[in-house]
């Protein structure tokens, strides 16, 4: 499919470029996508709760009473998960959440996220840019100008970009990142992806499309 380029104005700028089926115009896999998703969510957890356990509680271990003939039932020690400041049972411990996904599969669901998104007509390609220092309201305008009204949108750019990244870092209705650091997850989350011009040759080449 081809797609109108535009510049920082929203103008069209008379250039068109091509998006490979291959990676925008598959059949989207759901489970794929879940799944990426999932381990994404999944890494970002900290996975540090911690509760102490009958053996960390600070207490005596003296039997508090005898074993019979209380007509209640038998109690070891004070640090017992029953009594009020005991241990806690089957509490949490900090622990990895994070599990494997094979790389065929996240990348099926980065090519499913993007098919969706090609298919609701929410990808605008964006004339390559540059910014002479970090200026937050500089990029609100060009936001503003680019999305219509769009206030969540997602710009993948070819590589860093120090000034464009530190002019949208304080800005909440854009995120910006590399083609290497895109996400299942971050696309979906946005209203419209904004391509730069060069990102898309290397989006081909990560997903092996020359």
């Amino acid at each position: 499919m081809k797609v109108a380029v535009i510049n920082i104005e929203g103008k069209d700028t008379g250039k068109k470029v091509e998006l490979n089926n291959s990676i925008f115009g598959i059949e989207p896999n759901d489970h794929a996508i879940y799944l990426d998703t999932k381990q994404y969510l999944a890494n970002k957890r900290q996975g540090t709760s911690k509760t102490k356990e009958r053996s960390e509680i600070a207490g005596s271990t003296r039997k508090i009473k005898r074993q019979k003939g209380t007509g209640t039932a038998r109690a070891g020690n004070i640090k017992s998960p029953i009594f009020r400041g005991g241990g806690r049972a089957f509490g949490p411990a900090p622990r990895d959440y994070g599990f494997k996904l094979n790389k065929k599969v996240k990348q099926l669901a980065r090519k499913s996220a993007l098919s969706y998104k090609a298919k609701e007509k929410k990808i605008i390609v964006l004339e390559d840019f540059n910014m002479e220092a970090p200026r937050t309201k500089e990029f609100a305008g060009i936001h503003s100008l680019i999305n219509q009204g769009n206030k969540n949108s997602l710009y993948v750019l070819p590589e860093q970009n120090n000034n464009i990244y530190l002019s949208s870092r304080n800005f909440t209705g854009a995120k910006v990142v590399t083609v290497s650091e895109l996400n299942t997850y971050d696309i979906f989350r946005a209203s419209n992806l904004v391509l730069a011009e060069s990102s898309i040759d290397i989006l081909n080449r990560t997903f092996g499309i020359s």
